[in-house]
């Protein structure tokens, strides 16, 4: 296992608050974190419709350190709070998803979406203005045609360089429930949005318009067994999207086989062992987080206490399973009586597909090397984040007696949690948002 070491010397927060890790306000927490598919851009949102962009440093001779670092390039505000005056309902300004559309031209174009919406935004660059109008003077204002004797050609002059975020699109009233997921398809010309019940399908230039593609929603509502809980399309086959349940059941679907793709292609699930049968038993086996691997071979998914690998070809059992915090088993009821037990945790890959992360409590994250089979436990806090220094592992005591450098299970705290990671898409750079905190991790530079 590879050991990752602070390489930044600040924690990132939103560019407009100021705020220490002890004095923070609900909109302040980071909701999702994401790469672009270059990895030369992070986006982080928040619980008060923010999207900060962060943009890579480039190699310089002489400060090569700082090559990796990310500094603040874009901020803006995505979504504001609404009201749903037909159903009484107001509507959080919280980004729950953002995803990256490959780049194809200087611009950058991103998918940001809360409960109802999803907005398409394009970021790109100014750096000239034009100048020398025939018809408005310099402040933008109407000239008196009268006043007009002689005819210029307008020119671009330099100016500071901005950074512009504008709406391009936005695609609503489709969903009845909150959108869980949204991804982009490998045909760059598609997208799906997911909420607890359905899964349309849109095309990135149709606004009015999408297509329902998953409908569980029975026609007696006093029926319904589970929900949608996370969904994603394929890395290379843009007719395949896997989505997975509450259940713990995890569907690929084939849009080639039907419109509606309410009879799944293959369906996999892992018996339950009677022996480990327990009230909590339904809670915990709910998937939060489904993933392909970069080759496609692969799904990942995240449950409360593990991280199961399946692949595709075998439907019977997952190929690998890891314990997250196996400890927490023990402590299930008192996490059910403070709602921890239902905190939805992400999972991602590495660009090799080699390794795998996810999130715990006491700002605790976890990695697994699938070819090794070691694991290793890491935390993030500003206490031992210290520019360039080694992260070391971090044991949990479960009984016993505790040794110096491990902490008691009962001393965790649960108010701290991991909850959204990202991997670089081709080096070992990882993020982890610990509530209104950004950290940033790379690989050991010797």
């Amino acid at each position: 296992m590879k050991c990752f070491s602070r390489y930044l010397p600040y924690i990132f927060r939103p560019t407009n608050t100021i705020l220490s890790s002890s004095c923070h306000t609900e909109a302040d927490i980071i909701s999702t974190v994401e790469f672009n598919p270059t990895g030369e851009l992070l986006a982080t949102g928040d619980k008060g419709g923010r999207v900060v962009i962060f943009q890579r440093e480039q190699e310089s001779k002489n400060q090569p350190h700082r090559r990796g670092e990310y500094n603040v390039y874009s901020t803006f505000q995505s979504h504001e709070p609404e009201f749903d005056y037909l159903k009484s309902l107001e509507i959080e300004e919280k980004i729950n998803k953002i995803r990256w559309i490959p780049q194809q031209n200087a611009a950058y174009f991103l998918l940001s979406t809360n409960d109802k919406t999803v907005k398409l935004w394009k970021v790109s660059e100014r750096d000239k203005r034009p100048e020398g109008y025939n018809l408005k003077d310099e402040d933008g204002r109407l000239r008196d045609p009268c006043t007009i004797t002689t005819l210029r050609v307008p020119a671009f002059r330099p100016m500071d360089l901005m950074v512009e975020a504008t709406p391009r699109r936005v695609f609503s009233n489709a969903h009845t429930y909150h959108i869980n997921s949204i991804s982009v398809n490998s045909d760059y010309e598609t997208y799906m949005s997911a909420d607890d019940l359905r899964i349309n399908l849109w095309n990135l230039e149709i606004t009015n318009r999408s297509f329902n593609i998953v409908d569980i929603k029975p026609a007696n509502m006093e029926e319904l067994t589970e929900v949608i809980t996370a969904a994603e399309f394929h890395p290379h086959h843009c007719n395949t999207f896997v989505y997975s349940s509450s259940k713990g059941t995890i569907r690929l679907c084939d849009m080639r086989s039907s419109a509606l793709c309410d009879q799944h292609a293959k369906f996999f699930e892992e018996p339950e062992d009677p022996s480990n049968r327990s009230f909590f038993s339904e809670i915990i086996s709910s998937i939060s987080d489904v993933k392909f691997s970069h080759s496609g071979k692969y799904i990942m998914t995240r449950d409360y206490l593990t991280i199961k690998v399946w692949d595709l070809n075998m439907e019977n059992r997952p190929v690998e399973t890891y314990q997250v915090h196996d400890y927490l088993r023990s402590k299930l009821c008192s996490l059910y009586e403070n709602d921890c037990i239902f905190d939805k945790f992400e999972c991602v890959w590495n660009g090799s597909d080699s390794v795998i992360m996810t999130g715990s409590y006491n700002n605790f994250f976890r990695m697994f090397d699938r070819n090794t089979k070691r694991d290793v436990t890491l935390e993030a806090s500003r206490e031992n984040s210290k520019p360039r220094a080694i992260l070391k592992p971090r044991k949990v005591c479960v009984g016993g007696k505790r040794r110096k450098d491990e902490i008691s299970v009962d001393s965790l705290d649960f108010s701290k949690k991991i909850l959204h990671t990202a991997w670089h898409p081709s080096e070992n750079i990882i993020t982890v948002a610990a509530t209104n905190n950004l950290y940033i991790f790379q690989d050991k530079v010797n």
